[in-house]
């Protein structure tokens, strides 16, 4: 029989009580707006240096069991308000972007809503064979969580409008990032954002527009209800205290032994040990669930990730009542509550499943998923989380073993469970007596276990490679380097106009009309007055560069392998590359190979370079070598560039862990130093690297076949110093060699591992300066040295009594009519700002026309 189904919101009420009061008791939290924000969402907490609260939702179906048709229903809804916006014309040429993992299932529902477009998540399971069109990161994360992995590369290559969904919108960084991203591949005219809440602060909600403005397209916002969360001074510590003191009580065993994590004194519904044998209602092919065959389609996909067009929703929707009814079936007779349960993910098939199951039953179906985030729970009625079940992840993730949890699902009274995952995560350790299934089985009479087929896409045929790539560059032919000190896996592009005046790029790569690789600054010419800084500044520091060269170089040597293969990151990194060179001949008389190559933000690492390289040399022995770190993009970049290489190559064994002289962001492992001094090769650009241009990628000069390109500027012979920069600091090697070895020996016993405190700052200050994109962002001496080279620089932060490492920044800033802004307690010497939102007509910090 078909049941009738409430189309409107349907919060739980628990004992006549808001499930935030417990949160807003404690920590004077407040939830302020539109008069649904209570029926919307609840308040729990968990360990987060940045929020203390969390907001969960009451209708997304991840945290809270919901009814299927009132979750589904918001997405709906949401999307024919989009479809409303934009009209059908634009609708049929729009792309729906959801969110891994909490909006998946929202983002499908809000394109089933609009109807006539293509449905994208963003995924953290990697494919083998199948090359991301892109990724981006969390605001809070270290490293790259996001891909895109559509089937089909053209589903983000179009120019109609592009429709991101989250669950909510409280800073709006994380969508505005992804957008800027996603603009520099995919430019178009329209974006629309759509989340259940818009949360947002006074001072966020004019961003949006000033965005818009900023990339020249159009930025909507949609949401089901607004509001804002008001915050009482201390919140932050007082929110740690209190998770502290509950988890101290899980700890000292105030509450039940068997609680999978910290759940308050009294919880009802934790789990508990799992039965050794089989339940009596238990049948199927296990102790602890009974298998439902769902027949899903063959050759649908189980959801967004790889793409999911209006054609595939049609193939869905006439299967699902067959598909409900199976399950139905095999529930217990008389079961009066039914939660179907989703996987991660894996929200969007589950959702459909128990709202068809919903239709065809009498018995109340909730409905929610696993997650991966730790929440604590309280056994309140004003709390939002009152059971936690915790489980070992049983899909073999990329990014390791860990813990994953269902939560309000114990102890709910429910008469089954079915679990619906995809047959990628129907594992030994779904059914081993810690997993998912056996922590279901404790707390429900039945447990069914439905299984989709996980869609994995064909790879694309390979294209034919030339068999042959050619040889590197080399000096004096390429570079005023030694022809032994480098090799260059790039191509020479001398002969063709590149460069474009420093104002002219800067807008163009804000507002996402070119990358920077596809153009070149004009070469600075430094002055008289500078030139005589750069010398003073080395003949200073010479011997402390030694020092780390030598540190960095024997921690290779010990670390990474007796004979390594040196590939410097052209073109900071390859002055590094050729002075560890040297250090090993000086010391251990060896003669190590070098080479340098192409590495672009936001494009990857050139993989002909790669490919040269494996051809050549045991990819096992090769370590990549840069300056410096800043904030640590490139050392995301070059970690997810060679997971992509293995993927689309088959070639394994370079490691992405990179060498450098001087780590003041704490981004890597093996580092030469981690103070942020002044190294004079940032001071110049191609006069001090050989006199090769920074890198070049660009469609038309740049083919599938060719190495990434460079320019040779013979013309500045005259005032080429890369080689008296190298000779005066491996002049100092004998006079260091001793505490570099004894140093590098005391760091090998350490643990160092990278703490990314300069990430944790780059965010910082973007946000209290109101930048609002960490790539605006250059810490560091290097970094800042290079904005005010080649970028538009806004301001430079420099660390209250910073010395003569600064000397250099502080002329240029004079030159340029830049402000110095001394900051207390920076964590860099300093930090280089580009101008936020450059034009031309563009002012500075200081109200008045940028200075050029």
């Amino acid at each position: 029989m078909e049941k009738a189904v409430n189309e409107g919101p349907h919060h739980e009420v628990r004992d006549g009580v808001w499930s935030g009061s417990w949160v807003a008791e404690r920590l004077g939290v407040e939830l302020a707006g539109d008069d649904r924000l209570t029926d919307l969402l609840g308040l729990a907490l968990r360990r987060n240096p940045k929020r203390a609260h969390l907001l969960v939702s009451n209708v997304l179906g991840k945290h809270v069991p919901q009814s299927p048709s009132v979750v589904y229903g918001q997405g709906v809804a949401l999307g024919r308000r989009v479809r409303e916006l934009l009209g059908d014309d634009e609708a049929r040429r729009a792309v729906v972007l959801g969110y891994a993992e909490t909006a998946t299932g929202l983002g499908h529902s809000v394109a089933d809503g609009l109807g006539l477009a293509p449905y994208l998540h963003s995924t953290r399971r990697p494919v083998a064979g199948l090359a991301p069109a892109g990724g981006f990161e969390e605001a809070h994360s270290h490293a790259t969580s996001h891909l895109l992995l559509p089937e089909d590369p053209a589903l983000l290559a179009g120019d109609g409008p592009l429709v991101l969904v989250d669950d909510e919108f409280s800073t709006g960084n994380t969508v505005l990032n992804t957008v800027r991203d996603l603009h520099e591949r995919y430019p178009r005219r329209r974006y629309v954002v759509v989340a259940l809440v818009d949360m947002r602060s006074a001072a966020d909600s004019g961003r949006l527009e000033d965005f818009a403005r900023e990339i020249g397209a159009r930025v909507d916002l949609v949401a089901a209800a607004s509001g804002t969360v008001r915050l009482p001074e201390g919140v932050l510590k007082k929110g740690r205290e209190l998770v502290a003191r509950y988890e101290e009580s899980a700890a000292t065993g105030r509450v039940s032994s068997a609680a999978p994590g910290p759940v308050a004194p009294g919880a009802r519904g934790t789990a508990r040990p799992a039965p050794t044998g089989p339940h009596p209602d238990h049948g199927g092919t296990g102790p602890h669930a009974t298998r439902v065959d769902l027949r899903w389609p063959s050759g649908l996909p189980d959801g967004g990730r790889h793409g999911f067009t209006p054609a595939h929703r049609e193939r869905l929707e006439a299967a699902l009542p067959a598909m409900a009814a199976r399950i139905a079936e095999a529930l217990p007779a008389g079961a009066r509550r039914v939660h179907v349960l989703g996987f991660e993910e894996l929200m969007y098939a589950p959702l459909r499943l128990a709202e068809s199951l919903e239709r065809i039953t009498d018995a109340e179906v909730r409905y929610s998923t696993t997650t991966r985030s730790p929440v604590l729970a309280v056994d309140d009625p004003g709390y939002a989380i009152r059971t936690r079940l915790a489980f070992p992840a049983h899909d073999d993730p990329a990014d390791g073993p860990g813990e994953r949890y269902a939560y309000n699902v114990a102890g709910a009274g429910f008469d089954a469970v079915v679990a619906v995952v995809d047959s990628v995560a129907d594992t030994p350790a779904l059914h081993a007596p810690d997993g998912l299934l056996a922590g279901l089985a404790a707390h429900t009479p039945r447990v069914l276990l439905a299984v989709v087929p996980s869609y994995v896409p064909e790879p694309p045929r390979a294209p034919e490679r030339p068999s042959m790539l050619p040889e590197p560059l080399r000096g004096p032919a390429f570079s005023s380097y030694a022809f032994e000190e480098v090799g260059w896996l790039l191509q020479d592009l001398s002969d063709v106009t590149l460069e474009a005046p420093t104002e002219e790029r800067e807008e163009a790569i804000q507002s996402g009309g070119a990358h920077y690789a596809e153009s070149l600054p004009v070469e600075y010419q430094p002055t008289e007055q500078y030139q005589e800084l750069f010398h003073a500044a080395l003949q200073e520091s010479a011997a402390r560069i030694a020092r780390a060269v030598g540190v960095v170089t024997e921690t290779v040597l010990a670390e990474r392998s007796p004979r390594p293969v040196l590939v410097s990151l052209a073109r900071a990194g390859t002055p590094v590359g050729i002075l560890m060179r040297r250090w090993a001949q000086h010391r251990h008389g060896l003669d190590l190979p070098h080479y340098a190559v192409s590495i672009v933000r936001g494009r990857g690492i050139d993989a002909n370079a790669l490919r040269w390289l494996a051809a050549h040399h045991d990819p096992r022995d090769v370590v990549f070598v840069d300056g410096w770190t800043g904030k640590g993009a490139i050392t995301r970049e070059l970690a997810q560039a060679l997971t992509e290489f293995e993927t689309s190559d088959g070639i394994t064994g370079f490691d992405p862990e990179i060498a450098v002289l001087a780590d003041p962001g704490s981004c890597v492992r093996t580092y030469g130093t981690r103070e942020d001094f002044l190294i004079p090769s940032a001071c110049l650009n191609s006069t001090v690297s050989g006199l090769i241009s920074r890198t070049v990628l660009r469609a038309d000069l740049v083919g599938p076949h060719d190495f990434h390109g460079a320019k040779f500027y013979r013309e500045l012979a005259a005032t080429d110093v890369s080689v008296a920069f190298l000779d005066a600091v491996s002049a100092r090697f004998p006079e260091v060699t001793d505490a570099a070895c004894a140093q590098a020996k005391e760091l090998l016993a350490t643990d160092r591992t990278p703490t990314w405190e300069g990430w944790s700052a780059v965010e910082r200050i973007s946000e209290e300066y109101g930048i609002h994109d960490v790539n605006l962002v250059k810490p560091g001496v290097g970094e800042t040295t290079r904005v005010m080279l080649r970028r538009v620089p806004w301001k430079v932060l420099a660390r209250a009594g910073a010395g003569s490492d600064l000397d250099h920044v502080r002329l240029l800033a004079e030159q340029r009519g830049v402000p110095v802004e001394e900051v207390a307690d920076l964590p860099y010497t300093c930090v280089g700002l580009i101008h936020p939102q450059y034009t031309r007509g563009a002012t500075g910090a200081d109200g008045k026309a940028v200075t050029l």
